[in-house]
């Protein structure tokens, strides 16, 4: 046990003097720690240091707290993650060779509402990892004036000391926190906050809404400690590279009043609220979306968020939340309300059936499906022409397509777009009979999210009776457009060119059925030698 004696704290190791040996020795002897690795300052008879020893005094109040089973990837950053919600951070010590690390806060106080918090309510994980925090036997950590600490551990610090004074002027810490998504390029639902934000703790309501055009939500965490940690790890952060920011406030509200489970609200302590569907809870599925408590059941744990400590390892550009490939393409795909028993999915294959054989073709879907996504390749089932299998380019394409397009009209019958189990649309091999109904749309031209962080993301929107028009030439006037239109089998409802860019205009249609027909024949349209038309849905009205 250590006696009178502090945990020294030199170049990003360790120390110990004064030491007095027992059973809760920390090191056998004088020693010191540099990079996680023991440099002993005499021989050791077995020939390596002796391991550290867990602190077991859980009674005794300190302000150091003893952190153990972190990974070895961890950071200062994440060690001071987990004390910044309970008071001032004042020193961290992590000895990455020995999974464990020291956190100081500024008074025992501190120190022990973090220790019962952890203990109690909330288990602490670090990437991936749970993590056991304890009080340590030491008092304090001391640094060295001479020796002041690594770079990364006084950055860290200071960035901790900087968040908990901008909490004290603030005021006002809640169980619910406000959400905006700033600068959103990548489409951002109800499940996707709960990915991000249940990795801090248990979220127990959300609810969403678009107000000034802008991607808000209601989030609302069962302790005041939960939901500042969340507002001081996630506020600031990108979701994806360089976009979909979050901004996140204190709400004034102290409780969320959901009534329906669905892709716009959910309440995670109530399962059985009905959807707001009538057609869906007369089914009985009113009590189902149990199935969604947990949107992400079967994915691995993710340890808390940190700004600089992660990058993407695969599918898309992700910010501060990189996940790993698999849980990735699962996690960022999701974009709207699943039914019970369907699955949430990474794949970019779905599965669009109830066609109407006779008027869809592979180019037809191409053109539908592409207002969503990039289409690589679609087969029309040989043997069940009213099947076809469409690829996306991403997860979150399909996704973003299977929730926009799922049950519309298409030429007289309502599709359905699901999850398919095939992870892609094989070419026919040759010499088998296939009738030009599977074909290959890498190459085409016509793809409209082929940039990364392309201006299309911010333009897509369900199927509407007003279609959104461009790339028109100077020489078509509108009686040439609105003839155009109506020989696709529709009536033009009205039509308006933009003010002060006749290029773009807005076209309505009699029906959101002959909007999608309207648009499926008339993308890419010729109107000139050198111009085709672009036709996209629009959430406005004429």
């Amino acid at each position: 046990m250590l006696l009178g004696a502090g945990l020294h704290v030199l170049n990003g190791g360790i120390r110990i003097s004064g030491l007095k040996r027992g059973s809760d020795e920390l090191l056998s002897q004088t020693a010191a720690v540099s990079n996680g690795g023991i440099m002993t300052s005499q021989p050791d008879n077995n020939n390596d240091a002796k391991k550290v020893k867990l602190d077991r005094n859980l009674n005794k109040p300190s302000r150091v707290v003893h952190v153990r089973n972190i990974p070895m990837e961890a950071m200062e950053t994440d060690i001071i993650n987990l004390g910044i919600p309970f008071g001032r951070i004042t020193n961290v010590l992590l000895l990455k060779g020995k999974n464990q690390a020291f956190l100081e806060m500024a008074d025992e106080t501190a120190a022990t509402s973090m220790v019962n918090y952890y203990n109690n309510s909330g288990t602490p994980i670090i990437r991936g990892r749970t993590v056991y925090v304890q009080f340590s036997n030491h008092k304090e950590l001391k640094t060295d004036n001479a020796h002041p600490g690594s770079i990364s551990t006084q950055a860290a610090l200071q960035a901790a000391q900087a968040l908990t004074s901008e909490t004290d002027t603030q005021g006002g810490p809640n169980t619910v926190l406000r959400v905006i998504v700033d600068n959103q390029i990548y489409p951002i639902t109800l499940d996707v906050l709960y990915q991000i934000f249940s990795r801090v703790g248990k979220v127990l309501k959300i609810i969403t809404f678009t107000k000034n055009n802008t991607f808000q939500a209601l989030i609302q965490y069962p302790d005041v400690i939960t939901a500042q940690a969340a507002k001081l790890s996630l506020d600031g952060q990108n979701i994806y590279n360089a976009c979909c920011t979050l901004r996140i406030d204190y709400s004034k509200l102290t409780n969320l009043n959901v009534k329906y489970n669905n892709d716009k609200s959910r309440d995670f302590t109530n399962p059985t609220l009905p959807t707001g569907d009538i057609g869906l809870d007369s089914l009985g599925f009113g009590g189902a979306m149990s199935m969604m408590g947990s949107p992400f059941a079967g994915l691995p744990s993710l340890g808390a968020p940190l700004t600089a400590a992660y990058s993407a390892a695969a599918g898309l550009p992700l910010g501060a939340f990189a996940l790993p490939p698999a849980v990735a393409s699962a996690t960022f795909g999701l974009a709207g309300f699943r039914l019970p028993g369907q699955q949430s999915f990474g794949g970019c294959v779905l599965l669009v059936s109830n066609l109407n054989e006779e008027m869809v073709t592979p180019d037809a879907l191409f053109t539908l499906f592409g207002v969503y996504g990039d289409v690589i390749r679609v087969k029309i089932l040989f043997n069940k022409k009213d099947n076809a299998l469409v690829q996306m380019s991403e997860p979150h394409q399909a996704q973003l397509a299977l929730t926009n397009l799922d049950k519309i009209k298409v030429y007289g019958k309502e599709i359905r777009v699901n999850p398919s189990k095939h992870q892609l649309v094989q070419m026919p091999k040759e010499g088998q009979p296939d009738a030009g109904l599977t074909k290959d749309f890498t190459s085409s031209p016509l793809h409209r999210f082929k940039k990364p962080g392309s201006k299309n993301y911010q333009n897509i929107y369900p199927p509407s009776a007003t279609l959104h028009l461009s790339n028109i030439p100077a020489s078509v006037t509108e009686e040439d457009i609105k003839t155009a239109f109506q020989d696709t089998g529709g009536s033009v409802v009205a039509f308006k060119f933009f003010p002060k860019d006749r290029k773009m205009a807005l076209i309505q249609m009699g029906s959101v059925e002959e909007s999608v027909i309207a648009l499926i024949k008339m993308h890419n349209y010729q109107l000139a030698d050198s111009s085709h038309l672009r036709v996209s849905f629009s959430k406005s009205t004429i």
